[in-house]
This record gives structure tokens, sequence and C-alpha cells, in this order.
């Protein structure tokens, strides 16, 4: 689990219920609030959101929620270890190496230079992918993105409708007022709810995704540099070296080291 994500949407929730006061809570308790905010937010994203994006939502609050499993040093290992098999063996060797190897890419890319694709043809596939990858993952990126704004445009909605109902029993001759209050209470929690499930969900969750596909394509554009490297015959000292540089300072620095 990320417990960072975790800890951040609770505290940030646990914090503005202490600023609230829990003997206040129940001004803040509001269903049609709630129907008029993330009801509408849900159904604007159902709208105009394809049905297949729609289906994984459950998957990309796992892969929000879920430690990264996408280590840049991992797959560096796995390539240089593959060079030296190919270096010592051929690259035919890396047939059977391929099959053991969990990640579909990283098989994938092997098992073309295995076939003896040009290596040209071999750069165009493997980028080609990583682009249609970059497209896909755009498209939830933008699911969440597309509610943090509808959040707070349906809470306006709602302070509408309050302000409306509000106005309309100000009206003298009906010798209204009464529910004066009900209505500024509906105008004001809509507004605080649009705000709140903008910031503490939507957000949040969209920016870890992108974080989450921003690992994901480092490591597999370090796939691409190793699999085209190893089909080159070069050295494995070198790749090595190569595919390094490819990250942080620090993580370098801490490679080298353990090199």
């Amino acid at each position: 689990m990320d417990l960072a994500t975790i800890l951040g949407i609770v505290s940030g929730f646990g914090l503005i219920t202490f600023g609230i006061g829990l003997g206040n809570i129940g001004n803040f308790i509001s269903l049609s609030s709630v129907a008029i905010t993330i009801g509408g937010t849900i159904a604007a994203l159902v709208a105009s959101t394809p049905g297949d994006v729609l289906k994984g939502v459950g998957k990309h609050l796992k892969i929000a929620l879920s430690a990264n499993k996408y280590d840049p040093k991992q797959y560096i290992e796995t390539l240089v270890d593959l060079a030296q098999s190919a270096r010592k063996h051929g690259l035919l060797s890396l047939e059977s190496r391929a099959m053991e190897l969990e990640e579909p890419f990283l098989k994938d890319s092997v098992l073309l230079i295995v076939d003896a694709y040009d290596s040209d043809k071999v750069k165009q596939m493997l980028e080609q992918e990583l682009k249609f990858l970059d497209e896909r993952h755009a498209k939830c990126f933008k699911l969440y993105e597309r509610g943090a704004g509808f959040c707070p445009a349906f809470g306006m909605i709602g302070t509408l409708i309050g302000l409306i109902n509000m106005l309309k029993d100000l009206n003298i001759d009906s010798g209204g007022g009464s529910g004066i209050g009900q209505g500024m209470s509906l105008a004001l929690v809509t507004t605080f709810y649009g705000s709140i499930f903008a910031n503490l969900f939507f957000s949040p969750i969209s920016n870890k995704l992108k974080a989450r596909h921003a690992d994901e394509m480092v490591c597999k554009q370090i796939i691409v540099e190793g699999v085209l490297s190893i089909q080159s015959g070069e050295n494995p000292k070198f790749i090595r070296e190569k595919l390094i540089s490819c990250l942080s300072d620090k993580e370098k620095e801490k490679m080298r080291e353990e090199a």
C-alpha cells in the first residue's frame, strides 16, 4: 500500500473535521448537497467518459493506493544480465531467458531481437507501443482531472439553487422567511463539498496516476534502450553505464556504489 497517499487523504479529511469541530459536524451534513455535488459529478463523468475507461476505475484506485512496482534499478540489472548472456552464448540463448520474465513488455522486447528483426523496426515497434501506452493512460488521468473540475462546478450549481430558494422565501407577500437558513445552508455546503472532493480525492488520484505513469515510462524506455544495445552487441559494462544515465543523480551514485 502507498501509505503517503492514504495518509494524505485521511489526514486532510481529519484536519478539516477538526477545524469544523465535532459539535458542528451536523451543520455540514446535507443529503441534498451530496446529491447535487457528488451525484452531479458522477453523472457528468459518465456522460463524458468512454465506457472502457469507466470500467477501470477500480483498477485506477488500486494503482494509486498501491506501492510503486516499477524500480528502474531492477530493470537495469536484468538487462545487463541478459547482455552478458547474449555476449557469451549469442542472442538465441535469450529465448529461454525471455520466457522466464514476468514483465510482458520486457519479454516481448527480448523476443523481438531473438527473432532477428531489424534494429530500426524493433525500435519503431517498441516506441509505437509506448506511444499507445501513453495515450491510454492519458485517458485515465483526464477522467480524474475532469472530476476535479466538475466538483466545484456542481458545488456552484448547488449554491445557485440554495440562493434561488432563499430569495424566493424572502417574498414578503408569501409571509416567507422560514426557509432562508435552509436555503443559505444548501448554498454554502454544496460549494464546500465541491472543493473538498476536488482537492482531496480527484486531484490527488490524478496526480498519483501521473506519477505511476512516469515511473512506468522511465522503466520501459530503459528496456527499449537496453534491448537495442544488446541487439547491437555492445559491452555489458557500457550498457550498464548507458542505462544508469537515465536515473537521477542520487540513484546513479547508489548503483555505482553497489557495483
